[in-house]
């Protein structure tokens, strides 16, 4: 029962020394928070820590422990990282910046659609949930993700793969754009930068400076009262969810309770005062890692087997094809290569990796067009991963 305390504290309490660790070495700011909270659980998986022997009491209550974990933190997580989002620059998006975002969708769409019948027969159970997390994936980045995961009861080990096979495809990619790449989507995307969003003072409410994910100052006597604040609205959202699905299915639907919750939060947006409150989205990431650790930690390299490495060439294909097709669109829509670039850099890696490659490009014209393509991932993603799921369920 001590080793259980002892894990689950870790579960808990890490993910603070992983923002502190994020802030202080600017090397771990490439390697980003979630996958350095993966690396922890995995440790805690190869150690052995967190084995315990098989039809004992406390395999038993250490795997409860893990499943109100991870049960509880995504969707609590959901509406603290909406809260914040302005998807009022949305409802004033140029053509342009519209047409990207349909572009970018589209292509992942076919991407996921056609991969599922290219890879359906090749061993991985439950297939049609996997395309519905890719979808979620690359159009509202981790959270969308691991909120389908949950909804859609996928095995924490294919979740562990995908993610990690999903960060080795697309962080090569993310330091081709960076180290220069964005110029080669310049010479196949030639049109000049028509009128975008700016922000009043220019850098996007300090985003260029400080990132999307900036821990700094939630203790702050004048900012932490508010955080909570936000923290306990995300608390009674996950009760109405909770409420609506004993009202509809008679049990606790996660389904049901993510769709719920993320349409409450969403709605919540709207507000000046939610959309106002300081730190919600960090605070949301911070539920984020927790389950991060979790689930990383529920890794057995005994389940390896060859069709996990299908997995791979999934996501691989997936990738490919959507920039691809996302090119193909841009081209005959006359879009930009910058504004391509972060929007599609938005959909597969969410926003927080927008302003990095913004500051790459030396672009500052394109980064709130990117950002509201990304946060509209954020909205549409986990909508979108559950009707591929149930679409290609059918077939």
């Amino acid at each position: 029962m001590v080793r259980i305390i002892l894990i689950t504290v870790i579960y808990l309490f890490f993910p603070i020394l992983i923002v502190s660790a994020f802030h202080k070495w600017k090397p771990l700011q490439k390697i980003g928070t979630v996958m350095m909270a993966y690396t922890v659980g995995i440790i805690l998986s190869l150690t052995g820590m967190v084995q315990f022997e098989i039809g004992s009491a406390e395999a038993d209550a250490f795997g409860q422990v893990q499943t109100w974990i991870m049960n509880l933190a995504v969707p609590i997580a959901i509406p603290l990282m909406l809260f914040n989002c302005d998807f009022k620059l949305w409802t004033k998006s140029l053509p342009k910046t519209f047409g990207t975002l349909i572009g970018g969708l589209a292509s992942v769409l076919i991407a996921v659609i056609s991969a599922f019948f290219i890879f359906r027969n090749t061993g991985i159970e439950n297939f049609h949930n996997v395309a519905g997390m890719m979808t979620g994936i690359y159009t509202g980045g981790t959270m969308n993700f691991f909120a389908l995961g949950s909804a859609l009861k996928v095995d924490p080990n294919v979740i562990m793969f995908i993610y990690t096979f999903e960060m080795v495809v697309t962080f090569p990619l993310i330091l081709f754009i960076t180290g220069g790449g964005y110029r080669l989507f310049r010479k196949i995307l030639p049109y000049k930068d028509s009128s975008f969003f700016q922000s009043k003072d220019g850098n996007a409410n300090g985003m260029e400076e400080n990132g999307v994910e900036d821990y700094r100052r939630m203790l702050h006597r004048k900012v932490f009262p508010k955080t909570m604040c936000g923290l306990g609205l995300s608390l009674l959202f996950l009760a109405v969810g909770a409420g609506l699905s004993l009202l509809i299915t008679g049990k606790l639907n996660e389904l049901v309770i993510i769709m719920t919750i993320t349409t409450l939060a969403i709605a919540a947006s709207f507000s000046e005062k939610v959309r106002n409150l300081p730190k919600t989205f960090e605070l949301g990431m911070i539920f984020i890692l927790v389950f991060s650790i979790v689930v990383a930690s529920q890794f057995n390299i005994n389940n390896i087997q060859a069709s996990a490495f299908t997995l791979l060439y999934f996501v691989l294909y997936v990738m490919l094809v959507s920039v691809l097709l996302h090119l193909l669109f841009c081209r005959f829509g006359k879009i930009s290569g910058d504004l391509f670039t972060v929007a599609h850099v938005g959909l597969l890696c969410s926003p927080p990796f927008i302003p990095p490659v913004v500051g790459a490009m030396g672009n500052r014209k394109v980064l709130i067009s990117g950002i509201v393509i990304g946060l509209v991932g954020y909205a549409v993603g986990t909508y979108l991963g559950i009707a591929v799921a149930f679409l290609l369920n059918l077939f």
